[in-house]
């Protein structure tokens, strides 16, 4: 299935936001999650990931240092600032209404045919 743009960008914010809850993380790690979170519905390139990541940081939602991996390679870190977590939480508010009133019409079967369609 291919997501639209738009709703990728949608769930950008709080999907790093909640991983990064789960504790600090790099780059190739937090696509990977996404990727497993998303049961491979989700493929996100260094392109979209990294400026996010720096808007994010730029914002004070996040902070970055660099560490070396277990192997010895530097790597930059991210983890969630307490700005950050009102943020997340925030976030999640409005998305549960969001997809609340999504269920609700879809457990009607569906949004009603439109005006003077078919």
């Amino acid at each position: 299935m291919r997501i639209d743009k738009d709703l990728v960008a949608a769930v950008a914010t709080p999907l790093v936001l909640a991983i990064l809850a789960e504790g600090r993380s790099y780059g190739y790690a937090i696509l990977a999650r996404v990727r497993e979170l998303s049961g491979g519905e989700l493929e996100w390139s260094d392109g979209m990931l990294y400026p996010l990541l720096h808007r994010l940081q730029a914002l004070g939602l996040l902070a970055a240092e660099w560490g070396s991996s277990p192997e010895g390679r530097r790597r930059k870190y991210y983890a969630i600032t307490e700005a950050g977590r009102r943020e997340l939480a925030e976030q999640r508010s409005q998305w549960a209404a969001v997809t609340q009133t999504l269920d609700r019409l879809w457990e009607r079967g569906g949004p009603a045919p439109l005006l003077g369609g078919t």
